[in-house]
This record gives C-alpha cells, sequence and structure tokens, in this order.
C-alpha cells in the first residue's frame, strides 16, 4: 500500500504502481459517447496515462489541460485522462475547456483500472477514486514511467513524465 497525503493528511492506496519495465495491464474503460475502449484499442501507440481523483476539482482540470497542450505535438503519443467520473462529466469539462488532444475515459463501471493498477484510494474523503498518478507507457505497452503524486492536491511533474517518451 502506497502513503499519500490530502492536504497533508495521511491517506492510502490498494498498493504500488506497476514496475518499470513491466507489460501494462489490459483495461475497460469507458468513453464520452458510452462506449468501451480497452488498451488493446491503442496498439502500437505511446500512451500518457494522466489518472486523478475527479476532473471537477482544480488540480485535476489543470492536469488535463497541461497534458492537453504539451503533448499535442508528440508522435504516435495519446493522453488518456482516466477517473470514476461519470462520462458526461468528462464530455461536459472538454467541450466548454476545449480539450482536443486528450481523451478521457471513465472507470465508474466498477473501479477495475483502479483495483487493476493498484491506485485506488483505499481511506480518507476521496476513498474508492483513484490516486494522482501519471504512467507513461511505450509502443509495446511497456511502462517506461510512473509517478505517484505524494500530495494529491499536488500537480505531477510533467515535464519529467514527457521527458521520459
Amino acid at each position: 500500500m502506497a502513503q499519500i497525503t490530502l492536504k497533508g493528511n495521511e491517506i492510502h492506496t490498494l498498493g504500488t504502481l506497476p514496475e518499470l519495465g513491466s507489460k501494462a495491464k489490459d483495461f475497460s474503460l469507458v468513453q464520452n459517447n458510452l462506449s468501451k475502449v480497452s488498451l488493446k484499442d491503442f496498439e502500437g501507440q505511446r500512451l500518457i496515462l494522466n489518472i486523478f481523483p475527479s476532473i471537477d476539482t482544480g488540480t485535476c482540470a489543470t492536469s488535463v489541460r497541461n497534458f492537453n497542450q504539451k503533448a499535442a505535438n508528440l508522435e504516435n503519443t495519446k493522453v488518456l485522462c482516466i477517473s470514476r467520473d461519470l462520462p458526461f462529466a468528462q464530455a461536459r469539462f472538454c467541450g466548454a475547456e476545449g480539450i482536443e488532444n486528450a481523451i478521457t475515459l471513465s472507470d465508474f463501471v466498477d473501479g477495475s483500472f483502479g483495483k487493476d493498477y493498484q491506485l485506488e484510494i483505499t481511506d480518507g474523503p476521496l476513498a474508492h477514486l483513484h490516486s494522482r498518478c501519471v504512467i507513461i507507457l511505450n509502443e509495446k505497452h511497456e511502462v517506461i514511467y510512473t509517478e505517484q503524486v505524494s500530495e494529491i492536491v499536488d500537480e505531477p511533474d510533467y515535464d519529467k513524465a514527457l521527458g521520459a517518451l
């Protein structure tokens, strides 16, 4: 279990993020149009998994905006913004913000992504939501970078994450 904080108060996740060099686990997430997507749908592409508790908080929204802008010109790279928000909320946000280079995906159905990747928060006021993490996958969907943001209200290290590509 990983220890993180929420405004200085200790909370925990299910475990630790996938190991560098490991093959990413497949997933089934819901797109804004309510269709399902899996890791296999992004075969041969590099992926930035931008994971957060809720798109309706300031830091989470900022991370979506920043990755949308910073990764716009990266070749063969998709940004997947993953939370347990309903797809309707994700679509509303992206429409209002003009987000075009990031794909929002929801784990609302059963939270299996958060469980499989060991990043679900287990206690405190955000229990059952995803912790703030970045996981970068290469074209073979091997894990080449991970960041578990230790203070959930802080932003991830965008430059370090993108530098891994």
